[in-house]
């Protein structure tokens, strides 16, 4: 059964999930870890972060299930926006109260399914600073389980120079319940919290990788 948005295509939604599972694997030693981790059943708001275009591919084709993702709206006219949609994944403004697509996403939690988001908004260097409200608010809609899930990789500082085949590393934590009181306060400390479990495993991946 497809849990899938209006629009969304399974068999292009499969084809764009195995398209992300190995484009980027000729460029990047991408090394997993935990993955048995995601839930194989029910509803789940994935919270990652990225550094750049790479990961949210990766980790739409991570899930052995389907995915939907949060796309920022910039990316909804033409023919990248029409891909986007027969890929079932859904396109939202960020920093405005868009309620259309946010209830699609309710939707899709509702039936079972699996919902990314990253909670920073915008790409940066990946240390999860601030997180904006979207995931507690889908959490207290539908009672969904929170995954976070942790890369690193792709970030390069001004100046940097390219380097050949770099680590490309996710790490997938343990899935949590979270329980968001009501109003704007009870939204803000839920936003908290997610913001936090990140930023740990964000963390606890950094240790890792120097290891």
């Amino acid at each position: 059964m497809s849990s899938l948005p209006p629009g969304g295509v399974p068999w292009v939604h499969d084809v764009g999930r195995w398209i992300g599972r190995w484009l980027h694997r000729p460029a990047y030693r991408i090394r997993i870890r935990h993955a048995s981790r995601i839930p194989a059943t029910g509803p789940v708001v994935m919270v990652a972060n990225h550094s750049s275009f790479i990961e949210p591919q990766v980790l739409f084709g991570l899930p052995r299930r389907q995915t939907v993702f949060l796309i920022k709206a910039e990316l909804s006219s033409g023919v990248v926006g029409r891909a986007f949609r027969a890929l079932g994944q859904i396109m939202v403004r960020r920093g405005a109260a868009d309620r259309e697509p946010l209830m699609a996403a309710v939707a899709v939690l509702r039936a079972g399914g699996l919902i990314g988001i990253f909670p920073e908004g915008t790409r940066g260097s990946g240390e999860v600073a601030r997180a904006e409200q979207g995931a507690a608010w889908l959490v207290r809609m539908t009672d969904a389980v929170v995954l976070p899930v942790a890369t690193r990789g792709t970030y390069r500082p001004p100046g940097a120079r390219r380097r050949f085949r770099p680590k490309l590393d996710v790490l997938v934590g343990e899935p949590f319940r979270l329980t968001v009181q009501r109003g704007r306060t009870g939204l803000a400390a839920a936003t908290e919290d997610i913001r936090k479990h990140l930023a740990d495993l964000v963390r606890e991946l950094d240790e890792l990788r120097d290891d």
